[in-house]
């Protein structure tokens, strides 16, 4: 199945664009959680599958970010490895990882997260140039997701500069990226942010078949109204990240995961009129 055939299907199954993002922080994890005698790993992977129980009905995909796992240390990709292997097989998982690097380095990368965890897509970082792309571009089943306007303020210190005729280095990228496509097997997509809904209409209609990753509207107050009028002319599908407004929903209540599946619930009704184009 190609990466775009399994994302419309996970679209579809659930009628949703919502993507849950799994950034287990032990610091915000709730006390029945953290106030057991398991391991950091242990209470991370008792979090998380949890959380992936009680969304899975409202969500099409889920986004781990490696960061989060990494700090866990050497139990940390035992732990990620634990948890790809509880989420649903029609689910779409984006590994937020944002590597961008060149040569066998990057072709390493790739191995990893399309062979060896077997992941349906991972975010990408092109700052080092398009070359760094190659590796992951050679499967038809696999897509990647390619920072090009983020929702962090530091957006304007690289990617909302000018360049030389007026248009912003986001831009720029989104042009590359549409004419890269053309010769790549792999579904090429884009990183936009929620929080840049002034600038986003801009930015994706240079490539308008792009599959894209949005994170921002939860705790980064991005506008689903605005997002949804920027989305208009926007053919491929997209997906909404929330990460903290979902998983830690719920707080240190002792029923933290009824919240937390609430929250899931909710972000997925207020998604609706963004949901049904691509449904």
């Amino acid at each position: 199945m190609t990466f775009n055939a399994k994302l419309k299907a996970a679209v579809q199954a659930t009628q949703s664009t919502l993507c849950v993002g799994l950034d287990p922080n032990l610091e915000l994890m709730p006390d029945p959680i953290t106030s057991t005698d398991q391991s950091d790993p242990q209470k991370v992977e008792t979090f998380l599958k949890k959380v992936i129980d009680v969304t899975v009905e409202h969500c099409a995909a889920y986004k781990p970010n490696l960061g989060f796992f990494e700090a866990l240390g050497a139990d940390g990709l035992d732990t990620f490895d634990a948890i790809l292997d509880h989420i649903p097989e029609n689910k779409i998982i984006i590994a937020d990882a944002k590597r961008g690097d060149i040569s066998s380095t990057a072709e390493h990368y790739a191995n990893a997260f399309f062979q060896h965890f077997d992941i349906d897509a991972v975010t990408l970082n092109p700052l080092m140039g398009f070359e760094t792309l190659n590796p992951f571009l050679n499967d038809i089943s696999k897509g990647i997701y390619v920072l090009t306007l983020t929702s962090n303020p530091g957006a304007k210190d690289i990617l909302l500069k000018q360049l030389a005729g007026g248009q912003t280095v986001s831009n720029f990228i989104a042009k590359e990226l549409n004419r890269k496509q053309q010769d790549s097997k792999t579904s090429i997509g884009m990183v936009v942010g929620a929080t840049k809904a002034s600038e986003l209409e801009l930015v994706i209609k240079e490539f308008s078949a792009s599959p894209l990753l949005i994170p921002g509207v939860g705790k980064q107050g991005g506008s689903i109204s605005a997002l949804n009028k920027s989305l208009e002319q926007h053919t491929a599908i997209p997906l909404i990240n929330s990460s903290r407004s979902i998983i830690y929903a719920g707080k240190n209540a002792a029923n933290w995961n009824r919240q937390v599946a609430e929250s899931a619930k909710n972000l997925k009704t207020k998604l609706a009129p963004i949901t049904k184009r691509y449904v």
